[in-house]
């Protein structure tokens, strides 16, 4: 009976045995000291010394701690894999004159697509006929349904709530803003902090260490069973996958809530900022400005000049430049002239020719640089445009000012709330860098809590600016709209990026990028930075607590083979279940955020 008892153990032992022992060998191969290493190590000690249960339950207990770890772990990375789920299969699309299904990533550039309700977004694209109420949450984390109608941009992996839509695909297959999410959450889960680069580099040089002092204990006890304990109990399991596990659930939070963060040093890094940078337009105000008076001198009509200023400023991208336009267009003004000599003074407006005038707007600046005089009457009405919270773009026709053009942004509705909060949450400095006038630059900064303002900056100047906080010692994180301030935002220690729909630039540029495009994500995004890296800290710290009182435990007799390898197993489970506490972290805040939100629209 003995004998059938004991040959069960032993072929329970190999079959559990191997496929750690396969593991072992691989590690080996890649010059790694693994886990599995040291536990094939003391199955095959234990073989030796005949202790058939303690090699079974050893076994046993480590390929069944495996499997509730591959299982928690994947817990863990449940936000990359419900992203995953939502990208859309197929499509509708209308080539030759008909209605086709088609699979997602057959659709091509230009395909008009129909979606209908209850149906996922293929591509990336604009819309040409219809409306309906989109649920955005895959690519924003917003859950609150957004209306979108003709001339609209809407996004792959979003979903017709109620309602018909046509759209013209502009991005299809992994060019798509939700290929591109995914693409972003996959490298930043598998990318490494400054914790677990050093905890790898520790590992390698914990477990052969752990090896040989093994052998010192065998050899000073004589010992080979406690020899063999105190290898099994002194494995780093819990120590190794701490921080890869908080670092995948912190950022698979924060992808879950609509904020892009691109991997662990940038979390590491994030938690570290004292200051923030913040461009003005786009970032703290709406960035959907809009031109509240047009004033003319000189006997000009204001339609007349809104439709050359706006036909020259078809040559420019910036926003500024782009709701003059907008106006014109709303005022069904053609803007079919040619422009010629067109030039962008970056920073400070346009110059061009247009039907034989020599047209300049922009700023005072650009107006000196052209050597066109501005009136004090001109000066004065300018000053009071500013500082009723306009900016003032100056228009001159052939050398003399014709006209000022009032230019209004709102102030976003969380950007208060926001502050205050990043604030609380150990922000110690806030500054505005912005190139827009300084009386509406401080009007807002006055209304919204900032420290210290600096305004009519060019690129350049707000990269200069930049540097010199991080000179006098402060960890700054610079806020912009992923496009102007591109060369700020790569300068700061941690650049993030409005990025309503996720422009590319933005996506590319930042560290973090908020997709929602709403000022309350960013505290979110700090406070989980600073959750993430303080569970890192705690799960280390139980980690090597753990390992010290089991290894005490086995020098005093306390601890044996069975029992220290239970302990040990249930360590690792318990730093991935605290690393878990991640996902859910700031759920309750967040819903009372759509409540205020909801409340406030």
């Amino acid at each position: 009976m003995d004998s059938i008892k004991q040959a069960t153990l032993i072929v329970t032992s190999i079959i559990a045995a191997v496929p750690i022992f396969i593991k072992a060998y691989q590690a080996l191969r890649m010059k790694a000291f693994s886990i599995e290493l040291l536990v094939s190590i003391a199955v095959i000690g234990a073989f030796i010394i005949g202790e058939y249960v303690e090699a079974t339950v050893v076994t046993f207990l480590f390929l069944f701690g495996d499997y509730l770890e591959a299982g928690t772990l994947e817990k863990t990375r449940s936000s990359l894999k419900e992203l995953v789920e939502m990208a859309p299969d197929e499509a509708t699309v209308i080539r030759d004159g008909e209605e086709t299904t088609i699979d997602a990533e057959d659709v091509l550039e230009g395909d008009r697509v129909i979606i209908r309700s209850g149906s996922k977004i293929p591509v990336d694209g604009k819309i040409v006929s219809g409306q309906a109420s989109l649920n955005e949450a895959a690519v924003t984390g917003e859950s609150a349904p957004a209306v979108k109608k003709q001339d609209d941009q809407v996004f792959s992996g979003t979903i017709v709530d109620q309602g018909y839509i046509e759209l013209i695909a502009e991005k299809v297959g992994d060019d798509t803003t939700f290929a591109k999410i995914i693409e972003l959450v996959e490298e930043a889960q598998e990318s490494k902090s400054k914790t677990v680069k050093f905890l790898d580099k520790f590992a390698n040089i914990y477990t052969p260490g752990v090896v040989i002092l093994s052998i010192l204990v065998y050899a000073i006890t004589q010992n080979l069973h406690l020899g063999i304990t105190f290898l099994v109990v002194a494995c780093p399991g819990a120590l190794v996958i701490g921080a890869p596990v908080s670092n995948v659930a912190g950022i698979g939070n924060g992808a879950k809530n609509g904020v892009l963060v691109k991997g662990g040093e940038v979390m590491d890094q994030f938690s570290k900022v004292d200051t923030l940078v913040f461009d003005k337009t786009g970032t703290l105000t709406k960035g959907k400005p809009e031109v509240t008076d047009i004033k003319t001198f000189h006997q000009h009509s204001s339609e007349k000049l809104l439709q050359l200023v706006a036909q020259a400023e078809t040559i420019s991208e910036h926003h500024l430049g782009q709701t003059i336009v907008k106006e014109a267009k709303s005022q069904k003004l053609s803007l079919s002239q040619d422009v010629n000599n067109g030039e962008v003074i970056k920073g400070n407006g346009i110059y061009a020719e247009v039907n034989g005038d020599t047209v300049v707007a922009g700023n005072r600046k650009l107006m000196e640089a052209q050597r066109i005089k501005i009136p004090e009457d001109v000066t004065a009405y300018a000053i009071n445009r500013e500082k009723a919270g306009n900016t003032a773009i100056f228009a001159a026709i052939d050398g003399e000012i014709a006209g000022i053009f009032s230019i209004a942004d709102q102030i976003r509705a969380d950007a208060p709330r926001a502050l205050a909060q990043m604030r609380k949450n150990g922000i110690k400095k806030i500054v505005m860098l912005t190139g827009d006038n300084r009386h509406t630059a401080e009007l807002v900064a006055k209304k919204i809590g900032i420290d210290e303002v600096h305004a009519e900056l060019l690129p350049e100047n707000k990269v200069e600016k930049v540097k010199r906080l991080k000179e006098q010692g402060h960890v700054v994180a610079m806020a912009g709209d992923g496009i102007n301030d591109a060369p700020a935002i790569a300068t700061a220690d941690i650049g993030l990026a409005m990025g309503e729909g996720g422009t590319d630039i933005s996506m590319e540029t930042a560290d973090v990028v908020l997709m929602a495009d709403k000022l309350m994500q960013f505290p979110h995004a700090y406070s989980l930075s600073k959750a993430t890296i303080r569970n890192m800290k705690q799960n280390t710290f139980f980690a090597v607590g753990t390992v010290f009182i089991l290894l005490l435990g086995v020098l005093m007799g306390s601890i044996h083979l069975a029992s220290g390898m239970f302990i040990h197993e249930t360590s690792v489970l318990l730093v991935i279940l605290n690393a878990m506490r991640l996902i859910g972290f700031h759920r309750t805040s967040a819903k009372r955020e759509r409540i205020i939100q909801t409340a406030e629209a």
